[in-house]
């Protein structure tokens, strides 16, 4: 049985790498990949979806959403590990179609369509989703599960000192969709940014003949440069492909029940997300959250992945 997601993203070259991985894993039907404003804004967010999409060539092509701006994005971008286009350059083209399906409207079709039985895979700030529990609230009960890469429980953020960079960039999306009556489990930098890869993993990458080693092989040298040069980092993580995997193999993940919120309101807080981790929580549970990972398991896995990709272009 494969398992029917749709990827909701900010590509992203974390994003990119699990889109890569998500589009040829014989376990999974994406059934749509909708794009939102984040790490680039609106318009490049549709681009790179679209781009990514013709560059890997899937045997099965995923329907695309676009992404409309948020209501209050953050002055300022994350272009500075991303690029420009947010891909490291690839500088992918505009579709040049001129009547694209909002994203919020393409999942709402799609979990009409398929009642129970859709998991949806947020990559990014959760926009597209907040705006479909305001235009067609009798989806949501419909989503099989809503898995979220985001978020931090007892680590440092990097967005701001305590936020990381989904929540931050549209915090009230966020508390709304953390507040909604849906199955949820997050996936947060405690766990999120345990997962490191150096440099080696250019040389496991697939070959940079196939469709997807073509992809790999411009935005990942990009991503180690990036990180060593703005941050001092020889090592980098991989977020999203993280989450997509503990949607594959959640064997590898440990999870609590808790009730998280995100903070809104302060200055110095935009973006936090805070749970009840008192003796006696007072707060009822909303979500299930990954505390740890075998990182080990996890970082073969997205290997694999990534060399089934390359198989397959």
């Amino acid at each position: 049985m494969t398992r029917k997601i749709i990827i909701d993203c900010d590509p992203g070259i974390d994003d990119a790498v699990a889109i890569a991985m998500a589009l040829f894993d014989p376990r999974l039907e994406v059934l749509a990949i909708t794009a939102a404003a984040g790490t680039v804004e609106a318009s490049q967010a549709t681009t790179n979806v679209t781009g990514l999409v013709a560059q890997l060539d899937p045997p099965r092509y995923p329907r695309i959403g676009k992404a409309t701006a948020a209501d209050h994005p953050p002055v300022g971008d994350d272009n500075r590990l991303h690029g420009i286009d947010g891909l490291g350059g690839f500088n992918f083209e505009p579709s040049g179609r001129q009547h694209q399906t909002p994203s919020e409207k393409v999942i709402s079709e799609l979990v009409h369509k398929n009642p129970n039985s859709v998991t949806l895979v947020c990559l990014g700030p959760l926009t597209n989703l907040a705006r479909l529990c305001q235009r067609d609230p009798t989806a949501i009960p419909l989503i099989n599960n809503l898995v979220i890469s985001g978020g931090a429980v007892n680590h440092p953020g990097n967005a701001s000192p305590i936020a990381e960079r989904n929540m931050f960039y549209d915090p009230q999306s966020a508390d709304q969709i953390f507040e909604s009556a849906t199955t949820k489990s997050l996936v947060p930098l405690d766990v999120t940014a345990q997962v490191q890869f150096g440099v080696q993993l250019l040389e496991q990458l697939p070959s940079r003949f196939t469709r997807a080693g073509s992809l790999l092989h411009k935005v990942m040298p990009f991503a180690f440069r990036m990180a060593h040069r703005h941050l001092g980092r020889e090592l980098i993580p991989l977020y999203d492909p993280t989450a997509l995997m503990a949607v594959l193999e959640p064997e590898h993940f440990q999870w609590s029940s808790m009730r998280g919120r995100v903070e809104h309101r302060g200055s110095l807080t935009r973006g936090a997300t805070v749970f009840d981790q008192r003796l006696r929580p007072e707060w009822p549970v909303n979500m299930e959250v990954a505390t740890a990972a075998d990182t080990s398991e996890v970082q073969a896995a997205i290997i694999r992945s990534l060399r089934y990709a390359g198989q397959e272009s």
